[in-house]
């Protein structure tokens, strides 16, 4: 499990980082130019604490997956990110929409990618959390 922590390290660092590019990805600079000033800020905010936190977390995963595997409070961590990610998952086909993705190939397959990646960090989480320890 500690190499699956560590991959999923990297993983979610690098995500993190490319959370940098999303305001001209998504232009972000005319399509939030209509919304009151509050609606633009918390969209910027908050995207950029999503972003700290999954660095954070990767970090964490990278550095301490000994930690989290082999200690009571290492799999408590675990638990709670596996239900998070489990969610996570769940959004991702229960929450956006089919129309973001549906019949366009580069949506489709970062749709597929996330959705691939959500479920395997629930599961390593989860069988972190739920493992007999010995």
């Amino acid at each position: 499990m500690i190499i699956h922590l560590r991959i999923i390290g990297f993983l979610f660092m690098a995500l993190a980082v490319v959370h940098v590019g999303f305001p001209r990805y998504f232009k972000w600079r005319t399509q939030l130019a209509g919304m009151d000033l509050i609606n633009r800020q918390m969209m910027q905010v908050h995207t950029f604490f999503i972003a700290l936190v999954v660095f954070l977390i990767g970090l964490l995963c990278a550095t301490s997956a000994a930690e989290l595997v082999l200690t009571p409070l290492g799999r408590r961590i675990s638990l709670g990110l596996g239900m998070f990610w489990g969610l996570r998952a769940l959004v991702q086909w229960f929450v956006y929409s089919p129309e973001l993705w549906r019949g366009k190939r580069m949506e489709t397959t970062i749709h597929i990618v996330f959705s691939l990646l959500w479920v395997y960090c629930t599961v390593v989480f989860l069988s972190i959390a739920w493992a007999v320890q010995g």
